[in-house]
């Protein structure tokens, strides 16, 4: 978005000739006050509440999340991280509060809502079929068909079609996009529920715990994965406990503790400690 440019008078004696162009009509006794305008967040959540009974979950959360941009949501167990997501895609509505979606308040009250916005989520278990094939997995429940009426069947042609240039384009080699997804590594399933993401044009992937219980080189991949989506302009939401892999893509950290936003800072050379100390302060919240 482009500053405004605001016009203030002064006390000068205005000379003969006006300013040219688009600001004709000015005298150019008035001088330019630039002021820089945020640009509108794809996302704004404000003031979110989440109850469980008496428990009060997620309190009063502000947080805002730019187009391209990755933030990372950190906390000790109990913090509220999981909670604050699953609000936000529609597994469990907000008891209150509100969220922007572009500058423009919107409802999200189920999975369909988020994805409309185009908000994918991804789950530590990635929530993939184990007996159903990579491309069935990845295009479960949406699956494109081909022919008429009572004639139409699952157009698997134009799916693998559509999705090798996604895993070229990650990096992604598996054995044969009809194998059954059990036999992928933990980073090849990663990738793969990376992929179901952009096929479907997500604006927004949220990554719940994507390199728990991995080897090395799939954390390496999966933090490559999540580089390549903000090369697509995709918006990343990181949920993790291990700060370092947060802290090796996040633009941006946010620090949750008793349902609550403690911390929100960019990521540079001086945040990792804050975070570490309020993550320490706040070990064995709720």
């Amino acid at each position: 978005m482009l500053p405004r440019l605001f016009f203030v008078q002064t006390e000068r004696q205005p000379p003969s000739r006006d300013l040219p162009g688009p600001f004709a009509g000015f005298k150019k006794d008035w001088r330019w006050i630039r002021m820089s305008v945020d640009s509108v967040p794809l996302l704004r959540m404000e003031d979110i509440h989440k109850w469980f009974g008496k428990v009060h979950a997620v309190a009063g959360v502000d947080l805002s999340i730019d187009e391209g941009e990755i933030v990372g949501l950190v906390g000790n167990n109990g913090a509220g991280k999981s909670t604050l997501i699953k609000a936000l895609v529609g597994v469990q509505p907000k008891s209150r509060g509100t969220f922007y979606w572009k500058g423009e308040e919107v409802n999200i009250n189920s999975i369909k809502d988020s994805r409309a916005l185009g908000i994918e989520a991804v789950y530590q278990d990635q929530a993939l079929v184990d007996s159903l094939g990579v491309i069935k997995n990845i295009y479960y429940g949406r699956e494109p068909v081909k022919g008429f009426g009572p004639l139409k069947t699952v157009d698997f042609e134009k799916m693998k079609k559509e999705v090798r240039p996604l895993f070229q384009e990650l990096g992604l080699d598996v054995a044969s996009l009809d194998q059954e997804v059990r036999f992928c590594s933990g980073g090849e399933r990663q990738g793969v529920a990376i992929v179901r993401a952009m096929l479907f044009r997500a604006k927004m992937v949220i990554l719940d715990e994507p390199t728990t219980a991995l080897s090395v080189p799939a954390i390496k991949r999966v933090l490559d994965f999540i580089e390549a989506l903000k090369g697509e302009g995709i918006s990343v939401v990181l949920i993790s406990h291990n700060l370092e892999h947060v802290y090796q893509v996040a633009d941006r950290i946010a620090v949750m503790s008793h349902g609550e936003k403690v911390l929100d800072e960019n990521t540079d050379e001086h945040v990792k400690e804050d975070i570490e100390q309020v993550l320490h302060e706040t070990a064995g919240a709720i």
